[in-house]
């Protein structure tokens, strides 16, 4: 293998500022809302429960996610908010 051909990550995966780290949790955050109020509703309307049941266990889920975001960045990689080392 040659050296010019070494299949390098970007600059933007090895370079993280604080903005990538606020970018990264808002997702994990609002993927997290998205899947809990979407499970919400699934058992929910079996169950003939309200709307407001799986909205509120959509927020706890974000609310979750965002402890666990910023625990993840307390815990490791200033600028990321996995618990993973080295992302």
């Amino acid at each position: 293998m040659s050296s010019d051909h070494l299949p390098l990550p970007d600059a933007e995966t090895v370079v993280k500022t604080g903005a990538t780290f606020a970018r990264d949790l808002l997702e994990r955050v609002l993927t997290t809302f998205l899947q809990s109020f979407i499970g919400g509703v699934v058992v929910t309307q079996p169950l003939d429960g309200s709307m407001w049941y799986a909205a509120g266990a959509g927020g706890v889920g974000a609310v979750l996610a965002l402890g666990k975001g910023l625990f993840a960045r307390l815990r490791g990689a200033v600028n990321s908010a996995s618990l993973a080392k080295g992302v």
